[in-house]
């Protein structure tokens, strides 16, 4: 109930002072605008290099990848020799 009470009283203050000095406030808005827009700007840059990145990693990854036929033999090849084990294994 206190936090309600003192955000209306806070909001009310807030609106009084925006009428009070409204020239004031027109000019710190004025101010603020561009930096915002000059921050954001840089932020979407940083993230659009970032995802170029990721995406150049992306593909030089997929080029390097083996064939997947190649990997299908490599996958057999260790379990004929992991059976031949178990078979040996198991005669002792």
């Amino acid at each position: 109930m206190k936090t309600l009470i003192g955000g209306a009283i806070a909001a009310v203050l807030g609106l009084i002072g925006i009428v009070a000095w409204f020239p004031q406030f027109l000019t710190v808005v004025a101010g603020t605008i561009p930096v915002m827009l000059l921050l954001g700007g840089a932020l979407a840059i940083y993230l659009g290099v970032d995802e170029l990145k990721d995406t150049w990693t992306q593909d030089e990854a997929e080029t390097t990848e083996t064939n997947p036929s190649e990997e299908v033999e490599k996958y057999k090849k260790e379990i004929d020799e992991l059976k031949e084990e178990i078979e040996t294994l198991k005669k002792e």
